[in-house]
């Protein structure tokens, strides 16, 4: 089979692998009066009703799944991850932004924290979490304003903060995350549920914890930001805030072993080494010998590509002396430094900067049928209409065709720009999901 029609459908099979209505059929389960959740058997008997929040990309998805097994128990909900504002079968379905928070993830906080206040003891609250959760939910601490910040956030994305550094910071600018969520909740009962996309399924970090513990600081989020080098150009109201909380004047998120965490359950239904193992099962089914390298990819983009493809190097002797196609897997997702003044996310920028590598060892892989992709699976691709990209020897042509410098459309941050115009970006639109990136190199003997 051409490689690239096998790459396309082993990403078909990752999308469908983490689908929220296969995760939700995969994970929940109702018998009468019994919920089953991962596991756990929930008597709802036991509870006066259920409320739900659902965040995310995947969070209006995750709600449509879940809601045909509780809609004779739901007394309300709030939504995230749709396309417009409405109101039915007792949920507010509101259309927050990402990466960024807008008007409408102000007012999906504002609408979570009032139905988290309004619980008591005899209240069960599921809790459907998602990638861009924190983008989602927004409730900025008193004293900060919306603008300041997104201000925040744009200028930690822009000097290339991993989810770790960029949370850190909005778990103490939020009165929601952190846990904090869950403190208003309390004592109802919670349950999450969550989609992954954050690296070894930290629950500390994926949107930023609403309803869970965090180890972070006031003053690691201080740290972050002077490690950043962006402490004298954040908003002031952001560094009032911070600073006073590191010296003891504002409440710190809710740590390990507070008492709120006793009625809090949580529950990974998906994650990224399950799109790996789907990937890995579809390339095994045509015959390719496959092996996953990683699923907790981090750091730079245009650094991780120079190590895949010397690990890819290591596997042509193998090819050659077995006479049988390879499929390698990676998953993570990695991050980019902005310097330039182009477009383009971390998966075209990872896949341009393969493919100077390559051009660089162009030699070795003469004798061979190649195919690197990357993949985003929410089909968003940073600041642009893309999920990603993929090279091969074809797009190595184009760009000698066309006479291109592929370095210095990487020095730009211009990746998207490149693939467009020698081919090889990934369109898939929204899918709805959200378990960080997924990386794939065939690697085939030429016949």
């Amino acid at each position: 089979m051409d490689l690239k029609e096998l790459a396309r459908r082993i990403s078909q099979e990752v999308l469908r692998a983490v689908k929220p209505v296969r995760l939700i059929e995969e994970n929940v389960k109702r018998e009468g009066k019994y919920l089953w959740v991962g596991g756990e058997r929930i008597d709802l008997d036991d509870y006066e009703g259920i409320s739900m929040i659902s965040i995310g990309k995947a969070g209006g998805a995750l709600y449509e799944s879940f809601w045909p097994l509780i809609k004779d128990r739901l007394k309300e909900a709030v939504v995230t991850g749709v396309d417009k504002f409405e109101v039915k079968n007792n949920a507010i379905l509101i259309p927050a932004a990402h990466p960024l928070p807008d008007k409408w993830s102000l007012e999906a906080g504002k609408k979570a924290y009032q139905l988290a206040l309004s619980l008591s003891e005899k209240d069960l609250l599921l809790v459907l979490i998602s990638g861009g959760g924190s983008s989602h939910l927004c409730y900025p601490e008193f004293g900060l304003e919306l603008e300041a910040k997104r201000e925040v956030i744009e200028l930690l994305l822009k000097a290339g903060a991993d989810i770790k550094e960029l949370n850190t910071v909005r778990k103490h600018l939020s009165r929601i995350k952190g846990g904090r969520l869950a403190k208003a909740a309390w004592p109802a009962k919670v349950v999450n549920l969550i989609i992954s996309d954050v690296i070894g399924n930290d629950l500390e970090n994926i949107a930023s914890a609403p309803t869970w513990c965090d180890s972070s600081t006031f003053a690691q989020a201080l740290e972050v930001l002077a490690r950043k080098g962006i402490s004298e150009i954040c908003p002031a109201s952001a560094l009032k805030i911070l600073l006073e909380g590191a010296k003891g004047r504002r409440e710190e998120t809710v740590k390990k072993g507070d008492k709120i965490l006793g009625k809090v359950s949580s529950f990974i239904i998906g994650d990224n080494l399950k799109a790996l193992y789907a990937a890995k099962q579809e390339a095994r089914n045509y015959g390719l010998e496959t092996i996953i390298l990683t699923s907790e990819d981090n750091g730079q983009a245009r650094e991780a590509a120079e190590k895949y493809i010397q690990q890819l190097s290591t596997f042509i002797q193998k090819v050659r002396e077995k006479k049988r196609a390879f499929c390698l897997l990676g998953g993570g997702e990695l991050v980019v430094k902005v310097k330039g003044k182009g477009r383009g996310g971390r998966n075209t920028e990872f896949v341009l900067a393969c493919l100077i590598e390559i051009i660089k060892q162009r030699q070795k892989f003469s004798d061979f049928d190649w195919l690197i992709m990357s993949l985003a699976t929410d089909g968003v691709d940073g600041p642009t209409d893309s999920a990603g990209a993929w090279i091969s020897s074809e797009i190595i042509s184009q760009v000698e065709r066309k006479g291109l410098e592929p370095e210095k459309y990487l020095e730009n941050n211009d990746s998207y720009s490149f693939f467009k115009e020698v081919g090889g970006i990934l369109y898939t639109g929204p899918t709805g999901t959200n378990v960080m990136d997924v990386r794939l190199f065939l690697l085939a003997p030429r016949k």
